[in-house]
Parts: C-alpha cells; structure tokens; sequence
C-alpha cells in the first residue's frame, strides 16, 4: 500500500471521453496513457473506486482501474487478437459439455443449460454442437465466424470485461449473455447456472468452505466484470 497522495477526485471530459482527475490531474494506466473512459457511467465508477480509499491505497481495492488500463494498454492495441481468444473458448463452451446421458447430471445439464444456449442460439442466428463425455469436437466454423464478428464489434472496455467474463465461466455464451441481458439480476442468475457442475458436486459430497470462498470471490469478479463491460456501452 501506499499513502493517499491527493484529497479531491473529479471527472474531467476530454476527447474520447471522460478522465477521473486526482487534485486535477488525469488518471494515467500503467503503460502511461491518459486513462480515459468512453463512458460518464464508467467514469464516475472509476473516480468512486479512487474516492473510497482512506489513508493509504490499496491497489487490490481498484479493479475497475486495473481492467480500464488493461483495456486501454492491451486490448485496444489489436483487438482482434483478444477476439480469437475468445473464440478459442467457444470451441469448448463449458454450456456445450454435458456428461453421458445415461448419469443423473445430464438431466440437470439439460433442464439448466440447454434453454440458456438455445436463447443464445436464436438470438445470433447459429447452431453449436453439444458433448456428452469429455472428447473434443469442433464447432461448426460458420458459428465461430459469426462469434468473431460480434467480439470485433465491441469496444475495447467492452471486451476486456467479456474477456474477464469468459476466462472466469469458461464460457464465451455467458459472458456474451450477460453482456446483452435485459434484467439486471441475469448475470448473477447465468454465473450460478455455469456453476451448475460445482455445485453438484457439492451437493453430492459435501461442502468445503475454501472452495466455498474460492466461488464467491470468482462470482464477485465475474459480477464486477459484467459491470464494467455494460457501463462502457452506457
């Protein structure tokens, strides 16, 4: 930590945006460029996570600044190499992976899962393959193309949240439903739908609070990642 070096925290607007300013001086990221949101939505959430600090700042109390800088240094600088690493995690969707029909966890799988990927399905117009069992197989390419399409059309905080998103679900259909979900309780509703697995288990075989903390703390990041990626398009 170290010690709080400003007192007051305002928002400044500039071209492209907004700027939360520090005694009136503009926020930088880590690579030094001017931090600036596309958003005033996003902006005031920034300059309220600045505002909260007491005495001494805490770097792990400001993510929403680490996600605007990674948006800024890395993912603006090609775009569309963070788009086909998305893609990749659509090849193995956590929703498309069912276990064998015969096991009492493929009817759950299908009642929880298969209405949340046929939404999606509709929605962009493709068709993806389900697994039962853990073997690979590809997803059709006409699905994956329209997938690429739809990341390239996001801004680059947007899709640095979706990224956060998909890496913490394993699931590029969550994250772009949560993205495009029309009440505000969905995102939460869709992290716990992917959890379906673990928390079977759970269900099964007991509880163990460090995994108990692990899935909360994956679940708050995942929620502010959301956050993040839908207040860049406010």
């Amino acid at each position: 930590m170290i010690r709080r070096f400003y007192k007051d925290v305002t928002l400044g607007q500039c071209p492209g945006g907004w700027q939360v300013l520090l005694d009136g001086r503009g926020v930088k990221t880590v690579g030094g460029a001017a931090q600036v949101a596309p958003t005033i939505a996003l902006a005031e959430a920034l300059a309220a996570e600045w505002a909260r600090q007491g005495d001494k700042i805490d770097p792990a109390s400001l993510p929403l600044r680490d996600l605007a800088d990674y948006a800024i240094d890395i993912v603006s600088a090609d775009p569309a190499a963070t788009a086909a690493g998305l893609v990749a995690y659509a090849e193995t969707d956590t929703l498309c992976y069912r276990a064998d029909p015969d096991e009492p966890l493929y009817a759950r799988q299908q009642e929880v899962w298969e209405p949340l990927l046929g939404t999606f399905e509709a929605a962009h117009g493709i068709a993806l393959v389900r697994v039962s069992g853990v073997l690979h197989r590809p997803q059709p390419s006409a699905a994956l193309d329209v997938l690429r399409a739809k990341l390239l059309t996001l801004d680059p905080f947007t899709l640095a949240g979706t990224e956060a998103m998909t890496k913490l679900a394993a699931s590029l259909v969550t994250a772009l439903s949560a993205l495009e979900a029309g009440h505000e309780d969905e995102p939460r509703a869709l992290w716990q739908a992917v959890c379906l697995e673990e928390e079977w288990q759970a269900d099964l075989w007991g509880r163990d609070w460090e995994a108990e903390e692990r899935r909360a703390r994956r679940e708050a990041d995942f929620l502010r990642a959301c956050a993040f990626a839908r207040l860049a398009r406010a």
